[in-house]
């Protein structure tokens, strides 16, 4: 009996040991970054694999982003407030394509991958106009400040296009910017994060604290 067990085991192994679906690695947002990848466990960028069922492991970092993957048969998102890693258990289609956005960004945050050789992924479009990412804070003290990636604080830019991410710590606070044809601002009961992508043409910028103007403010020039 025994050796009949063995034997029936060995003839059908797929019976014997349950396969372990393959996990891919889906990243967003990194530092408050505007990326957003996916990934197999080594590392190499996903562009096509084989018809299955995956585990997906998300890696979502930002509370300005979030990670949304869509495709036939497949409908999973994070929340954009979500920040921390989750799991899902998805089974692609064979000869399909399938696409991953950050829902508040999708026209910058984006990707996309065939199953099986199937039908090549659509073609990126042009080129958006390059779009610096800079940052505004203020609060939760009296402090405001703009900055750029690296911490420096900024007193002069060139003229384009700019997406401003604005950190809004306090409900006693605001964020104001003003300039040639820019007036943007939150609002002083708001407090969180706010995204602007705006175009800064020549001229002088002011941003202050509308209800502290005479001590929380600043200024930066564009040529």
């Amino acid at each position: 009996m025994l050796a009949a067990a063995l034997g029936a085991a060995f003839a059908s192994p797929a019976t014997a040991f349950a396969q372990t679906p393959t996990k891919l690695i889906a990243d967003v947002g990194l530092n408050d970054t505007f990326t957003i990848t996916l990934t197999t466990e080594s590392g190499s960028r996903v562009s096509d694999v084989s018809a299955g069922t995956y585990v997906i492991e998300v890696r979502d970092h930002s509370d300005m982003h979030n990670f949304h993957l869509t495709g036939p048969g497949v409908e999973e998102s994070t929340s954009v407030a979500f920040v921390g890693t989750t799991t899902w258990t998805v089974t692609f289609q064979d000869k399909q394509t399938y696409r991953y956005v950050c829902d508040p960004h999708s026209t910058s945050m984006r990707g996309s991958f065939t199953t099986g050789g199937g039908p090549s992924a659509s073609p990126p479009p042009p080129p958006a106009p390059r779009t610096t990412t800079i940052y505004a804070r203020v609060g939760p003290a009296a402090t405001i400040s703009l900055r750029t990636r690296s911490g420096r604080r900024i007193t002069q830019l060139r003229r384009g296009r700019y997406r401003i991410v604005v950190r809004d710590r306090s409900s006693m606070h605001n964020f104001h910017l003003s300039g040639p044809r820019v007036n943007k601002r939150t609002t002083v009961g708001f407090k969180g994060t706010a995204t602007w992508t705006l175009t800064l043409r020549t001229g002088r910028y002011r941003y202050v604290c509308d209800p502290h103007a005479a001590r929380m403010r600043g200024s930066f020039r564009v040529t």
